[in-house]
């Protein structure tokens, strides 16, 4: 039996001497598993697609002594799997050619679009945007209509409190090619880097994020307005961001990676963007 909880980032409302099996499902499936009726989507507390190896990790940083296996096995035991859903195996297109990698934070970012729904039905988006170097989320923002000035007052906004990147990857959305972006850019200095018509693959970590925020955040929670709608995403950024586990970063954090490699006293290097044929 694990130790009880120390205080973190889940909720506390675990009554004491509560099991670590209890634990597990409050916190993974939600206070819904075990009664407890949802009177508001941001009150439900669980991360019902979180796998057992980023819940293990999490209950580590909390406190919990249970290794990886007893997780696993209480894990299926309460009938927490992610269900996934096959795919498709598709033939490799042929390249665009090498765009280097980021070797620093702010040095290129992606950018894209994500479409949802309020309950009423009226349909919202929200702009997406990450640092490929260290996969942190720079900007979400929801609205019904988002334009290509709206991109452009969002990134100067952004510009404010953060430098901007030497380049932007994005698609051939109307947004992305309209004369608005394409000005501004043109006076702030940034290049953007148009993958091939067709080819989202080519813009992979914005692609990626976009999925996590769809399954953990948007297919999980129902907005009743776009306030609600960007509080709720707000705050699923800032988990994101500061305490969900990311695999590709040796299961730190995005500023945790950020933090231990930047290095501040050097300056990345100019990033050379391959023409798009």
């Amino acid at each position: 039996m694990g130790a009880g909880p120390l205080p973190g980032e889940l909720p506390t409302c675990v009554c004491v001497g509560s099991d670590l099996s209890e634990y597990l499902v409050l916190h993974i499936a939600g206070p819904g598993r075990l009664g407890a009726p949802h009177a508001d989507p941001r009150d439900r507390a669980g991360r019902p697609r979180f796998g057992y190896v980023r819940i293990w990790i999490m209950l580590r940083r909390e406190g919990w002594p249970d290794n990886k296996k007893r997780i696993h096995r209480l894990y299926r035991l309460e009938g927490l799997q992610v269900r996934m859903r096959a795919r498709r195996k598709k033939r490799l297109s042929l390249r665009r050619g090498v765009v280097p990698p980021a070797s620093g934070r702010d040095q290129a970012w992606s950018m894209d679009f994500v479409h949802d729904q309020l309950v009423t039905g009226r349909v919202f988006r929200v702009l997406t945007v990450i640092d490929q170097w260290s996969r942190e989320s720079v900007l979400m923002e929801a609205n019904v209509a988002l334009t290509g000035q709206s991109v452009v007052d969002a990134l100067e906004t952004l510009s404010a409190r953060r430098p901007l990147p030497k380049a932007i990857t994005v698609d051939h959305g109307t947004e992305f090619t309209s004369k608005a972006l394409d000005d501004w850019a043109y006076r702030r200095g940034v290049a953007l880097d148009f993958i091939r018509p067709g080819k989202p693959v080519e813009n992979a970590f914005i692609e990626s994020f976009n999925g996590r925020l769809r399954d953990e955040c948007l297919n999980v929670y129902s907005f009743e307005s776009i306030a609600h709608a960007q509080a709720v995403i707000s705050a699923w950024r800032d988990d994101y961001n500061h305490h969900r586990p990311h695999g590709a970063l040796g299961h730190l954090t995005p500023s945790e990676y950020a933090e231990r490699r930047q290095q501040p006293t050097s300056e990345a290097p100019a990033l050379q963007l391959a023409p798009v044929w």
